[in-house]
């Protein structure tokens, strides 16, 4: 009898190790035992039956990758233990520490881990899964919807439906949003910590001794781990303006206004882009009366016509909008019987409300790990400086997600995680930000990939651009909802696509064409002549497209 180590990536969960088993365990004289956590296996065969090639290309045949680890036969002596020993302790897999257990660290423990690695995580926090799961993106899209659901009862366009003031039970739709996140953590991360005995997990908060080693403090103590390579991946928090007298007072961040019982009358937010708006239209659409106090105009960091259409349809809602306004101080008066009020000095008067959401942007978590003692160089702001690769200027120490200078998107977060853990465990992975979408989940939404007019001007490239309003899209007709506008912005001289800003009800599920159109250099007469769907958002993409050559106000429906 023959006995082989294999190892064998591409399983994605239990079941595959499993279906290998009962897959060779039922050939005369083969037995397999495979280790899922480990990605090994253990097969024995007769060898005048199989070759070990056969068992191999059967395993294979399945989509998994197999690789010989021990070339020993069953029956080795004492001084072949002994070689194989050495051999072992010579492939001594490598050690990567990871600081933080979000998107970005995960994403890089997983890809780390099939690569053959050993991984730490280190969290500080009581629970794993970082900003997005737990206080960020899936919390605030769970009350981003009850709110639409909300808004829609009371304001639709199809007088055939009576319209009614909603009832709004706030304790029974948080029970509802934390019983998803918890779901979604313990399946999205507790699950694969759980699963895979490659990734450890120690709680406490690590800082740097020297490149290679981290010391982790917490309530038992310290300890010291070393590592080959460290990811840094601490994400961010929010960001709190200096103004006097706001410490003092009790505000909103974010994660107060996800998690409040309450639904005050008056909400005063300061802030006025992505955090600041979904959170303003949803407290809205919930019966809140918001003010939103913006040092500029609302996105202001986007074409200038996104602002312009979201501030118009958020004062259609009721919302107040407040632009240009400087926020000069905060106080907070308590008062038993009327009730506790903020007052908040601006350039524009004082504004008083319930309560006060501060949403000023995230600032990265970097300001505890002692990174000077190992010389990484930050940003003003302490964002970590990191090329393309996820690599510091520091050798073996990689950063990725929002503690880094990359855009603070989830998925920019995962996909930098990936890389790293490519990286770092000797391939080559870079990340490509080019046609990147944005996403704002307000109502009209908005979404942007590539380039503005501005940006491409700074990059010095001529360009042109055409703006398709939705009353020239079939769908948003049909809807009754024709507010928002799609841009479309592309190089003069080779016509290609490098840029779109969208606002539209759909704006998140249409920007994905366009990412892909940049990212193939498709021209604008490429994008105008493909099939798209008739009485679909997306169409408008065509539409708009074909407004650089045609009036498509005289195109007859479906004309392409």
């Amino acid at each position: 009898m023959i006995q082989k180590i294999l190892k064998i990536t591409g399983m994605t969960c239990p079941s595959c190790a499993s279906g290998i088993e009962k897959d060779l365990n039922t050939l005369a004289g083969v037995s397999i035992k495979v280790d899922y956590d480990q990605s090994r296996a253990e097969l024995t065969f007769p060898a005048a039956d199989y070759s070990l090639q056969q068992l191999i290309d059967k395993i294979q045949a399945h989509g998994y990758h197999v690789e010989m680890l021990d070339d020993t036969a069953s029956q080795s002596s004492p001084e072949n233990a002994s070689c194989c020993n050495n051999s072992n302790a010579q492939q001594k897999p490598q050690h990567i520490a990871i600081i933080g257990t979000g998107s970005a660290a995960f994403a890089c423990a997983l890809k780390a881990v099939e690569n053959g690695a050993e991984v730490t995580l280190i969290e500080k926090k009581p629970i794993i899964g970082g900003t997005c799961v737990n206080i960020g993106c899936v919390p605030s899209k769970i009350m981003i919807r009850a709110a639409h659901i909300a808004h829609l009862q009371k304001d639709h366009p199809f007088p055939g439906i009576k319209k009614q003031k909603p009832v709004i039970n706030r304790k029974q739709l948080l029970t509802q949003q934390q019983a998803r996140v918890d779901e979604l953590r313990a399946a999205k991360y507790e699950n694969i910590l759980e699963n895979n005995a490659n990734i450890r997990l120690k709680k406490g908060a690590a800082q740097f001794k020297d490149a290679h080693t981290l010391i982790i403090e917490n309530d038992t103590g310290h300890e010291e781990i070393t590592a080959d390579k460290i990811l840094i991946a601490t994400g961010s928090a929010p960001f709190i303006p200096d103004i006097p007298g706001l410490a003092e007072t009790p505000y909103w961040t974010s994660t107060e206004a996800l998690t409040s019982p309450k639904i005050p009358e008056t909400l005063a937010v300061l802030g006025s882009s992505i955090v600041a708006l979904e959170l303003a239209q949803a407290y809205q659409r919930l019966g809140t009366q918001v003010i939103v106090l913006a040092r500029h105009t609302l996105m202001y960091h986007e074409d200038p016509e996104i602002g312009q259409a979201l501030e118009k349809a958020f004062k259609q809602e009721g919302m107040i909008i407040l632009t240009n306004t400087q926020t000069e101080s905060v106080h907070y008066h308590k008062h038993l019987i009327r009730g506790s009020k903020f007052a908040i000095k601006t350039s524009r008067g004082e504004i008083h409300s319930d309560q006060l959401l501060v949403a000023t942007g995230r600032a990265p978590n970097t300001a505890t790990l002692n990174l000077q003692q190992i010389g990484v160089k930050t940003a003003k702001n302490g964002a970590i400086l990191v090329n393309n690769q996820m690599q510091t200027n520091v050798a073996d120490i990689y950063a990725a997600g929002d503690c880094s200078n990359l855009p603070q998107f989830v998925y920019v977060a995962a996909a930098a995680g990936t890389r790293a853990g490519i990286n770092m465990t000797g391939g080559h992975a870079e990340i490509d930000l080019s046609a990147m979408p944005a996403v704002m989940f307000t109502d009209p939404q908005m979404a942007t990939a590539g380039l503005t007019e501005a940006d491409a001007k700074q990059q010095q490239i001529e360009t042109e651009s055409r703006v398709l309003t939705l009353d020239n899209v079939p769908r948003a007709l049909a809807n009754f909802d024709t507010q928002g506008f799609i841009k479309l912005v592309i190089n003069k001289h080779t016509r290609q696509l490098i840029g779109a800003q969208i606002v539209a009800a759909e704006a998140g599920e249409m920007i994905q064409t366009v990412v892909l159109a940049i990212h193939n250099n498709m021209t604008v007469e490429d994008l105008a002549a493909k099939l798209f769907p008739y009485l679909t958002m997306v169409e408008g993409i065509k539409l708009c497209a074909q407004t650089f050559n045609k009036d498509v106000k005289e195109l007859s429906c479906c004309a392409g």
